[in-house]
């Protein structure tokens, strides 16, 4: 409204409070997780004078922009620009290259692609990103050399098959970073690899070097000059400020150290598993903080989302809480968790097979070695995907005496057309429309199952879940109520995907006392 007279303003301002009654959709996604309605939002290119006041904008409606990076002499930047096509937002990305003193806008790059970042060094750029050609949408990124002038592509690490930012579950984080940081001739990134994630350097040569190494999480980061500062999970210490030192690090802050000598924690003890000839399955088992050899414990299987994330060692806290309650915990990483090769990652097309393979052989290994564990009185828990394994479980086995299903799919054919990432999602993970192969998609849904549920669940689902959208919790709900399985809902208003780690304090507390609840009615 730069520039509007009063009386102008004024109106302008009663109009769009009025609007504030209706919402037009008129692309898709038209909404966000987290972020609410976006039809025909945008990010733009501005190029702002200091001197002035005043700024330009450089970009137009037809994309959104993201990933700005100067070159050294500030004469030109590089951008990452996704196309919106008639109302549909497309997957790839597109390199552009805007010069400064001109305003002048080129695209770069021309192929289907999707790129996570590009950096100037020197006069060359170091690129990220993938042609998602072999592996989808989760295909690990990589890096390449790419020339300014012809946009074409370079390949530095025909060998690196990592992914490129960390996937370590934890749900006691507070903010973060940007994964990639570029200081002198390097860039930094970050990698997840088995269950820890780890700072690395690249430089244009394509040398990669680790640059930490020490198990764990690292959440963010910053880097000059080479000295790096970093806020990490060490062993079950929640978020400090940690100094890499020589080989090693420092730890420098204290914040959370009163956790370790106030409050009692569950050491998880590893145990890797082969699910499938040469296929070996990492995980892990907490035993209830006061343990006593003879005893007999309930026990609570906990998947992780994504699929494309990882369980490690980090602090859990509501982990730690059922260990403090008296239960086992055990939780894995099966085919299609991060930390592996793309191969391991892929299970497009596989949903419900192979992973629920394994998440059963873990199990079955985890009741053979910790005899402690009464099976007549394990559970099973998740969210996301988590959810969706847990919605999958109880349609096929009811060998666990209660479940708790968090912002879950039950129904791909709802999900694919109502979810933020739906439409885009379940073709790639699920290698199946409605149009193209309508029995596959409904195979893969765990509510064709729903007759066959026996065991008692409880679902937990936030009114503002927009990438898991609360009607494939409720979906499940009334299959189950349908067929008389006991069950119960719980919605939290005002709460997204993110509840979990990031909701309002009280919510997550209701949320822990929700399962909590669940779980000591039905296996103590």
């Amino acid at each position: 409204m730069e520039g509007m007279a009063e009386e102008e303003k004024a109106r302008e301002l009663r109009k769009r409070k009025e609007e504030k009654d209706y919402e037009v959709l008129e692309e898709i996604p038209f909404w966000s997780n987290g972020g609410g309605f976006t039809s025909l939002d945008r990010s733009r290119l501005c190029l702002f004078d200091s001197a002035t006041g005043q700024y330009q904008v450089l970009t137009d409606g037809s994309m959104s922009i993201r990933g700005v990076r100067l070159n050294g002499d500030k004469s030109k930047a590089v951008f990452i620009g996704r196309p919106c096509i008639e109302g549909k937002w497309q997957v790839e990305d597109h390199l552009y290259i805007l010069d400064i003193e001109s305003k002048s806008i080129r695209q770069l790059t021309q192929e289907i692609f999707s790129w996570s970042g590009a950096f100037f060094i020197g006069d060359e750029l170091l690129a990220l990103g993938s042609g998602m050609k072999d592996y989808g949408l989760n295909e690990n990124d990589v890096f390449y050399r790419v020339d300014i002038v012809t946009g074409k592509k370079q390949l530095l690490t025909p060998d690196f098959d990592r992914s490129t930012w960390n996937s370590v579950g934890s749900d006691c984080r507070l903010g973060g970073g940007d994964p990639a940081r570029l200081d002198g001739d390097y860039l930094y990134f970050i990698t997840t690899e088995g269950g820890s994630s780890y700072i690395n350097r690249i430089n244009m040569d394509g040398k990669i070097e680790k640059v930490t190494t020490a198990e764990g999480s690292v959440d963010s980061y910053d880097v000059r000059d080479g000295k790096v500062l970093f806020i990490g999970m060490r062993g079950l210490r929640l978020q400090e400020l940690y100094s890499r030192e020589g080989e090693g690090e420092r730890k420098v802050s204290s914040f959370n150290d009163w956790v370790q000598t106030e409050k009692k924690m569950s050491v998880p003890e590893p145990l890797t598993v082969e699910t499938a000839p040469g296929v070996m399955i990492a995980g892990w088992v907490l035993k209830p903080v006061n343990w006593e050899e003879g005893g007999e414990y309930p026990a609570i299987l906990a998947i992780h989302g994504g699929p494309k994330t990882v369980y490690g060692e980090v602090f859990f806290h509501e982990m730690q809480f059922w260990a403090n309650e008296g239960y086992f915990v055990f939780f894995c990483n099966p085919r299609g968790s991060d930390g592996r090769d793309n191969e391991f990652a892929d299970i497009r097309g596989k949903y419900g097979t192979i992973d629920y393979d394994d998440l059963m052989a873990f199990t079955d290994a985890v009741l053979a070695k910790y005899p402690a564990i009464d099976q007549e009185r394990v559970g099973v828990t998740g969210g996301s995907y988590g959810g969706f394994m847990t919605n999958w479980i109880i349609g096929h086995t009811d060998r666990f005496k209660a479940a708790a299903s968090q912002r879950s799919i039950s129904n791909w054919v709802s999900m694919g057309f109502t979810s933020d990432i739906g439409y885009y999602f379940e073709e790639d993970q699920v290698a199946a429309t409605p149009w193209t192969y309508i029995e596959k998609v409904w195979w893969h849904s765990p509510l064709k199952y729903a007759y066959k549920v026996k065991t008692p669940t409880l679902f937990i689902h936030s009114e503002e879940d927009y990438r898991c959208w609360l009607p494939e919790g409720l979906q499940m709900f009334t299959a189950l109520k349908f067929f008389g399985v006991e069950s119960r809902l719980c919605m939290f208003r005002g709460e997204s995907h993110e509840l979990s780690r990031s909701g309002k304090p009280k919510h997550r507390i209701r949320r822990l006392q929700e399962i909590t609840a669940w779980f000591e009615k039905y296996l103590k």
